[in-house]
């Protein structure tokens, strides 16, 4: 059985299938796929290979590829009747619904760029991300259509709106998803030539401090991710033991994809999926009981989703009674997976789920480390290794490297990294150099060039001149039992500058006091590290819409109640 990297050197070696090169991209001489291809639009038109196989599943909805495409047909020259051609801006704002995903299609398929927008933004950050992005079309759900009809698109001067599900009735010039679709069938698409290195997505990142910036994705920057996640795949097959004689063929994936659409996540499942001819199950809001349900009917082989998501549904109770056997693959990402979720896939699996955990941020284009296979196990708390073109450095405040072992900041490069913030040139020089993205992540490389991410920098604590890094503390508390959700942050203190406080969910049935949980915590962490203020709360912890806890929100509220 191979090593990783022989493994890798066969598969992106000369003459091999996913065979690296190097190329100018933006100036910068970096590694790439030389056999990929040129556009999105090109793995899209492949994808009509796979006929009548189901595309999409949304609740009692399904739809075949023959069908998506020809959906994707109408709604593209719809598009192009209404002015819109390459380079030109086109917003999409709905649930994962089925038309997310068309729509994606369509625009990728002119050569135009899709906005991505926030299902949960208000009237105004719509208006926000409408003008910013300069979008002259909109493909809206109807509730995100209430919220900026009439005022808001007069003065976004939106000249095309195609709305899906409306709730009651369209103004005038507004045209109906389901009037479009119904429609003749054009038999092709328009024709235009489309470069790799030509925009396709404007994705607005988290936004959880001022404004969102909307991070500029090219047609090879989702195309390397596709290849990333493709290959990885591959490298994994190859280390695997081999299969029992009898084992059923592998066949084709069917996902039950919780990432939001308009989240990198969500539009990597989206590219990866229909350039393998998978299947995409959505649901209208994620719900482990239906998820669960879900997974049992359609015979899912993989989920994916962010941690939170994938606790609730290996700690469901249903979860023992459901017939699960179908899952192959377990996929998490978003934010920091506690090692003992990981522990949870080895133990009620039993080896026979692939876990997999991708690094990455809206700025590189999803994962460029991954942990999967079995370095996913042997190395629970790292993020993983760098994909095939990915460079990493640890570095100080000065953009220096760090010597070995040492925490820094995280960067990275390759031909996954955006060229920059759509308008926003000086926040593009404060985060790129030469290429390199700056993370914000506090890391360290270790034995074997595994990669561990300790903590965002700007959460990190503190206390008394020693740092303490949120991550590392959440990881020890999740592994107490009475634990279900948890959030570490840094509080005001007079004496040590920061104390170390954590605001803990505790799973029903449950009973959990500061001094249990600190008694639990001392054989694991150093006493710096022990949170001496906890807050165990009933509420919810508060996220935004991609699963990242708002610890501003928690720093804010118990600064006021203490």
């Amino acid at each position: 059985m191979p090593t990783r990297d022989e493994a890798l050197a066969v598969l992106t070696g000369p003459g091999g299938p996913f065979e690296i090169g190097e190329a100018d991209v933006g100036g910068l001489p970096l590694r790439v796929y030389t056999k990929a291809p040129q556009s999105l639009r090109e793995i899209w038109l492949g994808s009509a290979a796979h006929g009548d196989a189901t595309f999409l599943v949304f609740e009692d909805e399904r739809i075949s590829y023959a069908t998506a495409h020809a959906q994707v047909r109408k709604i593209a020259t719809h598009l192009a009747a209404g002015g819109i051609g390459t380079g030109d801006r086109v917003a999409i704002a709905m649930r994962n619904y089925p038309e997310w995903v068309i729509a994606f299609w369509a625009v990728q398929s002119l050569g135009a760029v899709v906005v991505s927008m926030n299902a949960w933004w208000t009237a105004s950050e719509l208006e926000y991300g409408l003008s910013d992005s300069g979008a002259t079309a909109l493909v809206a759900d109807g509730e995100r259509y209430e919220r900026v009809r009439g005022d808001v698109l007069s003065r976004c001067a939106i000249t095309v709106v195609v709305v899906s599900r409306p709730s009651a009735g369209l103004d005038d010039g507004h045209a109906g998803w389901a009037d479009v679709i119904s429609g003749d069938d054009p038999g092709s698409l328009p024709d235009v030539e489309i470069a790799t290195d030509a925009d396709a997505t404007i994705l607005y990142t988290s936004g959880t401090t001022g404004f969102p910036k909307g991070a500029i994705g090219s047609n090879r920057n989702h195309i390397t991710n596709i290849f990333n996640t493709l290959v990885s795949g591959v490298t994994m097959s190859m280390l695997a033991e081999p299969a029992p004689a009898d084992a059923a063929p592998a066949g084709r994936a069917i996902a039950l994809w919780t990432f939001p659409f308009f989240h990198i996540a969500g539009v990597t499942g989206i590219c990866v999926l229909t350039t393998t001819g998978g299947c995409i199950i959505t649901q209208y809001k994620f719900d482990a009981t239906a998820a669960l349900e879900i997974i049992e009917r359609e015979r899912a082989t993989t989920v994916a989703g962010v941690p939170t998501i994938v606790r609730a549904l290996l700690e469901h109770p249903d979860a023992a009674t459901r017939d699960l056997t179908s899952l192959t693959g377990i996929s998490q990402g978003g934010s920091p997976v506690p090692p003992d979720s990981i522990a949870m896939i080895e133990d009620d699996f039993a080896g026979k789920v692939a876990p997999a955990n991708g690094y990455g941020l809206t700025e590189t284009t999803s994962a460029v480390i991954s942990n999967a296979g079995p370095g996913y196990f042997a190395h629970k708390d790292s993020v993983g290794l760098p994909m095939p073109g990915t460079d990493v450095r640890i570095v100080d405040e000065d953009g220096n490297d760090v010597a070995a072992g040492g925490v820094g900041e995280l960067w990275v490069r390759g031909p996954n990294n955006v060229r920059g913030y759509w308008n926003k040139p000086k926040e593009t020089a404060e985060a790129f150099t030469d290429g390199w993205f700056h993370t914000g992540d506090a890391a360290r490389i270790g034995d074997g060039g595994y990669v561990y991410v300790v903590d965002r920098i700007k959460d990190m604590v503190l206390r008394g001149g020693e740092n303490v890094y949120c991550a590392e503390v959440e990881a020890a508390i999740f592994e107490h039992p009475a634990v279900s959700d948890v959030a570490v942050f840094g509080l005001p203190d007079a004496r040590l500058g920061e104390e170390v406080a954590a605001a803990v969910n505790v799973k029903p049935g449950f009973a959990l006091t500061t001094a249990d949980l600190q008694t639990f915590l001392s054989a694991k962490l150093a006493a710096f590290k022990v949170p001496s203020t906890i807050f165990v709360r009933t509420a919810e912890l508060p996220r935004n819409a991609t699963g990242k806890v708002l610890k501003k929100d928690l720093r804010a509220e118990y600064s006021a109640s203490g």
